[in-house]
């Protein structure tokens, strides 16, 4: 006696049953690895995060910092956060964004201040300058940035140079100061207002 020949319906389930499977299978085999735990001269961190994303609130509960990092490290005997390739936004209390970046940052205990090593960039978009440094620090709560290192500012077709910069932000403010040099071209007349 011969069996009935399955029907259309039950060939269509097993074959969305043999997909399920196989599509588990490749999903479990891509799960991707936490790296490992980062251990340096700071000592043991208390936690770390991967692809991490903060906001940090002022006061009055207003977003004042956001901060993206490709890796995120905690060491609680210092209170220290340290952070790989920060890209920040810093909100001034007139609601401007400026935009921050370096290969490194270390947020300070209790966050602050945030201090932005190595290719620092700090940029106003609303005013079209950008600031180039090596270290840039950042007090959040003063609404600072500052740097002791040689600092580079530029707003096309300008750009000076100095060994200090300052910005305050929440006042719209900026400053170089010592062996300040800058190129300024003249004023063209497509340049000019009409």
């Amino acid at each position: 006696m011969a069996l009935p020949r399955p029907s259309f319906r039950v060939w269509l389930f097993l074959l969305l049953v043999a997909l399920g499977g196989v599509l588990v299978l490749l999903d479990s085999r891509s799960a991707r690895e936490p790296g490992a735990v980062p251990r340096d001269a700071a000592g043991e961190p208390d936690f770390y995060l991967e692809g991490a994303r903060l906001t940090r609130f002022d006061g009055e509960g207003r977003a004042h910092q956001r901060l993206e990092t490709p890796r995120l490290v905690h060491t609680p005997h210092d209170d220290v956060t340290r952070l790989e390739a920060p890209d920040a936004r810093l909100y001034d209390r007139a609601g401007r964004v400026w935009l921050a970046e370096a290969e490194s940052g270390v947020l300070g205990p209790g966050g602050n201040p945030l201090t932005l090593t190595g290719s620092a960039r700090l940029h106003a978009p609303e005013e079209r300058w950008r600031l180039d440094t090596e270290v840039l620090h950042y007090d959040a709560e003063r609404g600072h940035a500052w740097s002791d290192t040689a600092a580079l500012l530029r707003q096309p077709p300008q750009r000076m140079s100095g060994e200090r910069f300052d910005a305050w932000l929440h006042d719209n403010q900026a400053r170089l100061t010592d062996n300040v040099r800058g190129y300024h071209p003249p004023e063209t007349r497509e340049d000019s207002p009409p």
